[in-house]
């Protein structure tokens, strides 16, 4: 998938996934939270990312999410299933492949710790078909993420980018002429106006409001947006859980 329209434009939340009080998989709980969001204004759905606990899920898990999260909201919603940080010895194509079978939007691909990054993502996006594949550069949790140069190399749909780094998304929109995605609730608004397809955030877990209106260039609600985006950096999933089950009622429980 070589196209460059976006898959969505706007606010999507990495949704955090739910497990029940014996550690297994909340498929309901974790699929009402998403469709909640929805109906709050996020623009698409990203299921067993990072905010998701992907290292700690199976591949039969994220599948699971993805068919309950794709059940549960809107059509209008993509639902974007998280296919990196697996299991050493798992497949990521081949779960790649199966989320497209299973009708993602798109995949989204952390970054490999080892190995040739344009091969490892020319294989990823040979599995998916049709459906985009995002990749996604996170080197403070896969290091050494993705070089501009192999970024330009890869023949991925988008890009989301969590470092936080402004000087780096300059780059990134200076050379890399795909749709770009921010993951950091610290510069939502900075992404925004400088012509990103959108945001991709753990925060909207909290406060999709705030991170929809910081994104369309309200400097007040990027002010706003700082507590939530420093829970998340010092408490991380933990600290968004406990806060949702402060609001909800809902678990806390992480693996």
């Amino acid at each position: 998938m070589t196209s460059s329209a976006p898959v969505f434009t706007g606010v999507a939340v990495a949704v955090v996934t739910f497990f029940d009080e014996h550690g297994h998989v909340d498929t309901v709980a974790t699929a009402s939270h998403a469709r909640h969001l929805a109906e709050r204004g996020v623009r698409a759905i990203v299921v067993a990312g990072s905010t998701g606990e992907a290292s700690h899920l199976s591949t039969k898990e994220r599948l699971q999410l993805l068919d309950a999260v794709k059940a549960a909201v809107p059509e209008r919603v993509p639902v974007i299933l998280g296919t990196g940080n697996l299991a050493a010895g798992v497949s990521v194509p081949n779960l790649t492949r199966r989320a497209a079978e299973h009708g993602a939007s798109a995949a989204i691909t952390l970054s490999p710790d080892r190995g040739d990054i344009r091969e490892f993502y020319g294989e990823v996006v040979d599995a998916a078909g049709t459906m985009p594949v995002l990749a996604y550069h996170w080197p403070k949790v896969s290091p050494p993420g993705i070089s501009i140069e192999d970024l330009k190399a890869c023949k991925v749909a988008g890009l989301k980018d969590s470092t936080g780094d402004a000087e780096r998304l300059l780059d990134e929109l200076a050379h890399f002429h795909k749709p770009i995605y921010t993951g950091s609730a610290a510069i939502v608004t900075y992404a925004g106006q400088l012509g990103c397809a959108g945001a991709i955030l753990a925060a909207a877990n909290l406060e999709p409001e705030l991170c929809i209106d910081a994104f369309a260039g309200n400097m007040q609600a990027q002010k706003d947006l700082l507590w939530a985006h420093k829970l998340i950096s010092t408490a991380g999933i933990k600290g968004i859980k406990e806060e949702l089950a402060r609001r909800f009622g809902t678990s806390t429980a992480c693996r």
